[in-house]
């Protein structure tokens, strides 16, 4: 089996059809998604439609909490708060209920043994997994040999194997073409894998990103795809959102 993973996409609709399709090139069987599909993006009900008519595994983020009132958005820099009260504004009825009722993780899927979905970590949905120390206690505490977090906006991930704890990166050749890095993991070790973020990466790099696990190989496809920036920064400054949320996207950070 071959399952797309993404996370972050908020509100980017340019970014996740663009990692649809290259998702589609690499073939894939069914999808989890790690929350955050709205926030900071101009287009919510268009990536929350996309992101239905996907369907497969989902768990809630924090944007998705603060933009559909779970939570208070005035815990946010100012900002995020001002995307998320103007996300709640615009999205329909329908989408802010489906955003309201995501849940949360960890999520575990039917058919595929020891591997979780969670948005920030399996011992806490908001906490940031950034660097190898912040892992040692998920991987020590969980017993999933395979947790799936999004919320850092950083590809990659880590893992320990016995004594053994890595930091895992993928590594591209270009900065602006569609590229993918394939890492096969081993089977005696346990893993933090983060796909990177659909529509607003933080690792340097503006191309969306997902990853694609292959249950069969035992491997996780890291993608990197470009996508119509300018169409996407356009969207935030016609509502009125603040510039930073779009000019961020063109430097990845």
């Amino acid at each position: 089996m071959r399952i797309l993973v993404i996370s972050d996409i908020h509100g980017n609709i340019e970014a996740l059809e663009a990692s649809l399709a290259a998702a589609d090139a690499a073939k894939y069987d069914r999808v989890f998604n790690l929350g955050d599909v709205v926030g900071y993006g101009a287009s919510p009900n268009e990536v929350v439609n996309k992101s239905r008519e996907l369907g497969g595994i989902f768990v809630r983020g924090n944007h998705d909490k603060a933009a559909s009132g779970i939570t208070n958005a005035e815990d946010f820099n100012h900002i995020a708060a001002l995307a998320a009260y103007w996300t709640r504004d615009n999205l329909t009825p329908e989408n802010l209920m489906w955003v309201r009722n995501l849940p949360q993780g960890p999520i575990k899927s039917d058919g595929v043994e020891n591997v979780q979905c969670v948005h920030g970590s399996p011992l806490d949905e908001d906490e940031y997994i950034i660097v190898v120390r912040d892992s040692y206690e998920p991987l020590m505490e969980t017993t999933a040999a395979l947790t799936f977090f999004g919320h850092t906006h950083i590809q990659g991930g880590f893992a320990v194997d016995g004594e053994e704890w890595m930091t895992l990166r993928p590594i591209y050749e270009s900065d602006d073409k569609a590229e993918q890095f394939v890492f096969p993991m081993k089977k005696s070790a346990k893993y933090l894998i983060n796909p990177g973020s659909v529509g607003q990466p933080r690792d340097g790099d503006w191309r969306a990103a997902c990853a694609i696990f292959d249950t069969d190989a035992h491997s996780i496809t890291f993608l990197r795809t470009p996508y119509d920036v300018a169409s996407a920064q356009k969207k935030i400054y016609d509502a009125g959102l603040p510039d930073r949320l779009a000019t961020r996207l063109t430097d990845g950070r």
